[in-house]
């Protein structure tokens, strides 16, 4: 059932043991809005967790200072920022997907799993939604939550910078920053600072990007060995996504990431009117219109060439360069 922020708050005010979850491969958003989420509830005297399937970057661990995460058997399960059960990882799919009783997503796709769904597609974040959810429940905004929010607005807009960005975004980054987000931190820590492995990942996948569809389209391909090469691991990744899409004239950017299973993570990231949601909806996965991802399987090259066609059917191109 699809509820609005008056019905979600009220649902949070009736819990005494909340779950939160994020989704696997954790992004700023999904562990940004998680941790304000409980911190507040936390505030309000309730036992509350955040869990998620994958383990925690640690540029985000500083999200988690002075957050309790007691363990106990939770009444109320809340998902932020995941659109489908499977993007809560196997084990917490199969533990919690058929259980969640409030899901708070932005994202057109999500698969309305949870027994109640407030969605805000047109929200570029879910931090904004949380932000404005608490403001609701008459929480005060601390330094502490204003820089967990910021890093969930700043990292799911690229700084401010991609399409999705809106004047309320801008708005409740300005207010998120007065309220004494730690933003020059933030900013330098997930926008401005490159570890030793990043640089060398970096490096490895650049060497590998080809151009398809007369060069509306940059593919590059991240492996297991590039992992073993550069000394990095998957938590450097998300970064990576939005370079194909940086190349003068691409429209479609596709970054493709080698599981320790053999599976393929896709990224896809457009411009213009070239729906992403639309190419990975077709192969299993989802997204937003400028943003979007899925599991591929097979050979390397049969991942490739799946999307490949997928993307050849979205820009309407009748050879494959």
């Amino acid at each position: 059932m699809r509820i609005d922020m008056q019905a979600a708050a009220a649902l949070l005010q009736r819990a005494d043991r909340i779950l939160i979850l994020c989704h696997d491969h954790p992004d700023g958003d999904t562990l940004g809005s998680a941790t304000a989420l409980a911190g507040a509830l936390q505030a309000m005297g309730k036992t509350v967790a955040v869990r998620c399937g994958d383990p925690i970057p640690q540029q985000y661990g500083f999200l988690f200072d002075g957050l309790a995460q007691p363990e106990f058997s939770p009444e109320t399960v809340v998902a932020v920022d995941v659109a489908d059960p499977k993007l809560l990882g196997k084990a917490f799919n199969a533990a919690y997907g058929a259980r969640v009783d409030l899901c708070i997503d932005h994202h057109a796709s999500n698969t309305l799993f949870a027994k109640e769904t407030w969605i805000e597609s047109d929200s570029a974040s879910a931090a904004e939604m949380i932000y404005l959810l608490l403001q609701g429940m008459g929480q005060t905004i601390t330094p502490q939550q204003a820089s967990r929010l910021f890093v969930g607005v700043t990292t799911d807009t690229g700084c401010l910078r991609f399409s999705n960005t809106t004047v309320r975004t801008f708005r409740i980054a300005a207010e998120l920053a007065a309220a004494g987000a730690d933003t020059y931190h933030i900013i330098q820590t997930f926008f401005e600072t490159k570890t030793k492995t990043f640089a060398a990942l970096e490096r490895l996948a650049l060497d590998g990007m080809r151009l398809y569809f007369h060069d509306r389209c940059a593919l590059m391909c991240i492996t297991q060995e590039m992992y073993r090469l550069s000394g990095s691991d998957e938590s450097e990744t998300d970064r990576l996504t939005n370079l194909p899409r940086q190349i003068e004239g691409v429209r479609v950017g596709l970054t493709m990431r080698e599981l320790p299973n053999g599976d393929f993570k896709a990224s896809v990231r457009t411009h213009g009117d070239i729906n992403a949601s639309a190419i990975c909806k077709r192969l299993g996965g989802g997204g937003h219109a400028g943003a979007a991802g899925c599991t591929l399987h097979g050979t390397k090259q049969q991942a490739i060439n799946a999307l490949l066609k997928e993307v050849q059917a979205e820009l309407d191109t009748d050879t494959i360069d």
